[in-house]
């Protein structure tokens, strides 16, 4: 059974930040590539198993069935409609980030 896997506006945002971040800041373009590269890589497999990874334990996310795992120094939030077929991922942070202020930032998905 395959999912479609949605990247929403906020999560695009997001890899274009951590991309640009890596190249510009830090002045190492094939390292944010790589970077890009492994992210979209893990996002994709999500079409496979998108219950494989964890619930994020803290509400109203919990309830709303938003899920994470990590990639490098990276998470993926993502929500997965199973009737629908499609995982929607919503965010895409640094590890380093508070999580929290940041999805409370994001309260809609679609944005």
């Amino acid at each position: 059974m395959m999912f479609d896997v949605q990247i929403s506006k906020k999560a695009d945002d997001d890899l274009r930040g951590i991309f640009e971040y890596i190249a510009f800041e830090l002045l190492a373009p094939e390292n944010a590539a790589g970077q890009l590269e492994r992210l979209e890589e893990a996002i994709s497999k999500l079409s496979h198993m998108p219950k494989k990874f964890r619930i994020y334990e803290r509400e109203p996310w919990r309830s709303r069935g938003l899920r994470v795992f990590p990639v490098d120094n990276y998470l993926v939030f993502y929500i997965p409609d199973m009737d629908n077929k499609i995982v929607t991922v919503i965010r895409v942070m640094y590890v380093g980030r508070d999580v929290d202020k940041e999805l409370k930032q994001n309260t809609n998905y679609d944005e």
